[in-house]
């Protein structure tokens, strides 16, 4: 699955892309003439390539903020050990708005959903009442983020 959650697509993405991608990745707001310059790429020609991208699921471009700072007060990584069609709880945890990270994993749990609350209550209800009532849920364990130590979306287009 791509990153956003859709299949993978197909997309060929080339070298130009990628170098594209990259200069995103430094810098989401960088003018595409200024793109162009450092990939040799007219403007009009990597505004086309971005719009590719974000219609083919490759890239999102989105403002990153600190949860803190907006009044979410607790983050967690919840893990979760489903019975049953992994794919089916994994829709159905996609569809809560608090979780912000979701994957399949292979390993002690099946699941690992990154969730932004606003406290402590939030985060029992959420997981209470909304994640172990998705039928197939067997087990939830939770681990509290105390600080961030380190967030990068940087790691280039290899």
């Amino acid at each position: 699955m791509a990153r956003n959650g859709s299949r993978e697509s197909g997309f060929p993405v080339d070298d130009t892309s990628k170098a594209i991608i990259e200069q995103l990745q430094a810098d989401g707001r960088r003018a595409y003439a200024t793109i162009g310059k450092a990939v040799g790429l007219s403007e009009a020609a990597v505004r086309q390539r971005v719009q590719k991208l974000i219609d083919h699921g490759v890239v999102q471009i989105v403002a990153v903020t600190d949860p803190m700072q907006i009044g979410f007060a607790r983050q967690a990584m919840v893990c979760i050990s489903a019975v049953g069609d992994i794919e089916a709880v994994a829709e159905q945890l996609a569809k809560i708005d608090e979780v912000d990270y979701l994957v399949i994993t292979a390993g002690s749990f099946d699941l690992m959903a990154e969730v932004v609350v606003e406290n402590d209550e939030h985060l029992l209800q959420l997981v209470n009442q909304r994640i172990r009532t998705i039928p197939g849920v067997t087990r939830t364990e939770s681990f509290l983020y105390l600080r961030l130590a380190k967030q990068t979306y940087n790691w280039g287009a290899r």
